[in-house]
């Protein structure tokens, strides 16, 4: 009897996708899904040939976005994310190696491959056919009847009625009924909010179909379920004709078409192909290359975990003291657990605990809810733990040091727990998800939960505001019934132990190991602590400030207005544009798409360099007036209002993945916008001051990313300046000017630092208000004083431009997709960034060694009262007794100067400035 196999080939390419590492072939092409494709389907094929192996069989792809469900309902599949930018040129490749394997690839526009299967399956059962679907998706089980079955390669199990019975509750063929009922997130079906697959299944069989329990729905008893059926009538009828599979799709290819042929697979397209890629691994499978594979290839071998989809319902509401003690055992005979908090709100240091989430493995977590509740009176608590004994028997678990503790974002929940256990907890030792992913991934997407998730294992998150709501009906978490808060909470516990599954493996294939081993890892902890001390800011001077600030900025606008020739809105760029361009008439303007005058900040820096034109005194006051009023709302006023109340600190928050290149950021407040050295500037730094008998101390890095260049290019002529403690402008002025003078000096200075960020001739033309020419004329003459750092640039392009990444001397990766670009500016703009990445980021590297040896050092020397509180650049500040100044100088100084050894040792010393005052700005 023909046995037809239809391969899910869009299952395929994600999972091959998410399942290795990125690699190119050897024309400089992404391919790691092309391998991992090629490889799964070779696997297959050699499974199916050693069973009852099909006589006819074909991959079925989605060909696009659009089909006639989105016609149908407009948020259908609206929120998937779009596929990787790296991912995208392999599409083509991908129906390549299907064909190489001498297979149909089969696609239609309009439909999805789900509705193709669906009807070529018909098709062969109509004539007597046997059919088995390679796949495990959910909606293609609606098609399992006698003669049908599906192939799960990822259990490795095939699926028949029982196990859809097992899975949903029904049969087959009531299956569509029940996906329609309970919605799907993933694919935006929108369902009947409140049911789930349990609610779906026991109506379905009380009612027999859709319409069946809609009809039933006014006859129930009153109450949310009956409320919702009524409501979401039309979206459930909707949800029905949306899950539904179109098995009437003509058939571009006849069933014969797809009979393989009885010799194998010939090897003559499938050698060609995987020579093409230089796939050297693949082609000794067919006994036609003896040559080593590739280490890239080594690396695509490592199988990582494939988990099954997340079931909720699955999910366990812990409110007994022995239940909570099971899952602490637990986690402590196997050695490591995933958790997260829930609290009240999102600042660590102002918000309530609310409950604890734990998980051991994929489906099997755990909400503790701890703080759940209303204002209201009358309402009733929900049964759960007490708050002290549940933390008394968990606190042991997160400080055992046989045990890992998995969080994502673990900063947050080191702050949280920190501030909810009275004696405070040590939580050791710990990995964090989000920055294993910022060291895997940096540069090609973002590291929040729900990205990663969508991204690595094709899971929609539930969304926060599903669960609170939004607007005026939103609730605090606290307030949310223990069933929803239990899907939601363990959810993430969940999430983030899958994600630490396929991280913790792609470290060391991927080179990862040394830059989150040595140097990332510790910050969560770290940075918590800095967090959690704050700093001291002077209310009254901030006033102070605030009120000057709005004198000097009413005189700016009064002066700018009499210049225009009348008030405008000097706040608006529309306003703005039109007053430069076309009441003042200057020359040069530009208008966006939306027909506006672009008023950014380097147009108006353009505008106001240009000292021969009328209106560039007034473009400078607009800098001003910019300038002044962006320092009053985000420093003077906001700093005002960030004062905890209940440590008369400011606390910021600082972001490990914020900055592609390893840098920190931070936020309320942005620490890293302050002027450096403005008086403005100043002025703001001194109203972060020290507490009374206590001083700041300012440690920074001089001319950090300088020496760097010279010890990674290897500049023997700045080597050797730095080694004698010479002034690198000042050699810098000489060798491109012949003499050093303010002027020399300053413009060396600016090319100093600006060749180091790939600036074009453009570019410094304008810094250095010189012609492109003579730009030009100074880089050459640059790189011919300095031939290093030419020949640096070059290898890190070409390393670039054939990777897709650059690397620190500690092994950090920072992806630049755009590197290729065809789009002229994104493609320069990679290149820039990509020349400057591997200094910033070493830079960034050593600082945060430095940040994690600090205090065990200063533990040592006795100076447990010195305190780090912040990381601005490459700048350390410190609060410390007046007393301890002296023995910290050199604790601090040996810290960061050292902060690169013993894994790399540099060729140039690394400097370091201390200053030491009331305030920052005095510290300076």
């Amino acid at each position: 009897m023909p046995h037809l196999y239809l391969v899910d080939g869009s299952g395929y390419i994600f999972r091959a996708y998410h399942r290795l590492p990125p690699l190119t072939n050897k024309h400089g092409e992404p391919v790691g899904a092309v391998y991992g494709y090629t490889t799964m389907l070779w696997r297959l094929a050699d499974d199916l040939h050693r069973a009852d192996g099909p006589t006819h069989m074909a991959v079925v792809l989605d060909k696009s976005s659009s089909t006639f469900r989105n016609q149908m309902y407009e948020g259908y599949k609206a929120q998937r994310p779009p596929p990787p930018e790296d991912l995208k040129p392999q599409f083509p490749m991908i129906r390549d190696a299907t064909r190489a394997f001498s297979l149909p690839c089969i696609e239609e526009e309009g439909w999805e491959a789900d509705d193709l299967i669906a009807s070529y399956a018909k098709a062969a059962l109509a004539q007597g056919w046997q059919v088995t679907i390679v796949s495990s998706d959910k909606d293609l089980m609606q098609l399992i009847e006698p003669g049908l079955d599906m192939l799960d390669t990822m259990a490795n199990k095939r699926l028949g009625d029982d196990d859809v019975v097992a899975k949903f509750g029904v049969l087959p063929n009531k299956l569509g009924e029940v996906l329609a009922l309970m919605g799907d997130s993933v694919d935006n079906v929108p369902g009947v909010p409140g049911i789930g697959p349990k609610t779906a299944a026991k109506l379905i069989l009380e009612h027999g179909d859709v319409e069946g329990v809609l009809a039933a729905a006014p006859g129930m008893k009153p109450g949310k379920l009956r409320d919702n059926l009524i409501e979401h009538a039309d979206m459930a009828r909707l949800s029905r004709e949306l899950v539904k599979l179109a098995c009437d799709v003509p058939l571009e290819h006849s069933l014969e078409e797809l009979e393989l042929p009885a010799s194998g697979i010939p090897e003559a397209p499938l050698h060609a192909f995987l020579d093409h890629h230089g796939f050297k691994s693949l082609l000794a499978r067919l006994g036609q290359v003896t040559e080593t594979p590739s280490v890239a290839e080594a690396k695509s071998d490592a199988v990582y975990p494939e988990d099954p989809p997340c079931e909720h319902d699955a999910y366990e509401t812990v409110v007994d003291l022995a239940a909570l003690q099971g899952w602490i055992d637990a986690a402590r005979a196997q050695g490591f657990v995933a958790f997260d908090t829930e609290t009240t709100g999102k600042d660590p240091m102002a918000c309530q605990l609310v409950g604890v989430s734990l998980a051991l493995a994929p489906n099997r977590a755990c909400y503790v809810p701890l703080g759940h509740g209303t204002t209201d009176l009358l309402a009733e608590t929900p049964v759960q733990l007490d708050r002290e004994a549940a933390l008394s028997a968990i606190k042991p678990l997160l400080e055992d040091a046989a045990v890992v503790k998995i969080g994502h974002n673990l900063k947050y929940d080191l702050l949280v727990l920190g501030r909810a256990y009275r004696e405070g907890v040590t939580i050791a030792p710990y990995d964090d998800t989000i920055v294993m992913s910022f060291d895997l991934d940096a540069g090609l997407h973002g590291h929040r939960m729900d990205e990663l998730a969508a991204t690595h294992l094709s899971h929609s998150c539930i969304a926060y505001k599903d669960v609170v709501g939004t607007g005026k009906g939103q609730r605090g978490f606290h307030e949310i019934d223990l069933k929803s808060a239990t899907r939601y909470a363990a959810e993430d516990a969940d999430v983030t132990l899958r994600l630490w599954r396929r991280f913790t493996p792609r470290l060391a294939a991927e080179s990862a190991t040394q830059v989150y081993q040595m140097v990332d890892r510790a910050l969560p902890a770290v940075i918590a602590g800095m967090e959690r001390h704050g700093i001291k800011v002077d209310r009254e001077r901030l006033a102070q400030l605030s009120a000057g600030f709005t004198e000097q900025i009413a005189g700016l606008e009064t002066v700018i207005h009499q210049m225009a020739g009348g008030p405008f809105t000097i706040g608006s760029p529309k306003q703005l544009g039109d007053v430069l361009f076309e009441r003042m008439g200057l020359k040069g303007g530009r208008k966006g798409k939306s027909g506006v005058y672009s008023t950014d900040v380097n147009e108006l820096e353009r505008l106001a360099a240009d000292k021969a034109s009328p209106g560039a005194e007034l473009v400078t006051r607009v800098l001003d007036w910019r300038q002044l009023t962006k320092l009053k709302n985000t420093y003077t006023d906001a700093l005002q209002e960030q004062i905890n109340p209940d440590t008369g600190r400011v606390h910021t928050s600082y972001s490990l993945t914020g900055a592609q290149t390893g840098r920190l950021s931070s936020t309320d407040p942005n620490l890293q916008n302050i002027p450096i050295r403005t008086e403005t500037g100043r002025q703001i730094r001194d109203a972060f001051v020290a507490e009374a008998g206590n001083v700041i101390l300012a440690a920074d890095y001089s001319q950090i990313e300088l020496r760097l260049a010279a010890h990674m290019a290897d500049v023997p002529a700045l080597k050797q300046a730095f080694a004698d403690g010479d002034d690198i402008h000042s050699l810098t002025a000489a060798e491109l000017f012949g003499e050093v003078t303010r002027d020399t000096r300053a413009n060396a200075k600016t090319i100093n630092f600006a060749i180091l960020y790939g600036i074009s001739r453009w570019g410094l033309a304008g810094r250095l208000d010189v012609s492109a020419d003579e730009a030009q004329a100074m880089i050459d003459r640059y790189f011919e004083r300095f031939p290093g750092i030419n020949r640096y640039i070059a290898e890190t392009l070409t390393q670039v431009r054939e990777r897709g990444f650059t690397t620190t001397l500690f092994g950090r990766k920072t992806h630049f997709p755009r590197i290729k670009s065809k789009v002229q500016h994104e493609r320069q703009g990679a290149e820039r960034a990509a020349i400057n990445a591997p200094i910033q980021g070493t830079s960034a590297d050593i600082i945060k060694r430095a940040m994690s040896r600090m205090g065990p050092a200063l533990a040592d020397a006795g100076l447990e009262r010195v305190r780090m509180l912040l990381q601005v650049h490459d700048e350390l500040v410190f609060e410390l007794p007046e007393g301890d100044v002296e023995a910290a100088r050199p604790v601090i100084s040996h810290v960061m100067a050292t902060a690169a050894e013993p894994a790399h040792p540099l060729s140039v010393p690394l400097g370091i400035e201390i200053g030491v005052g009331a305030s920052w700005g005095a510290a300076h």
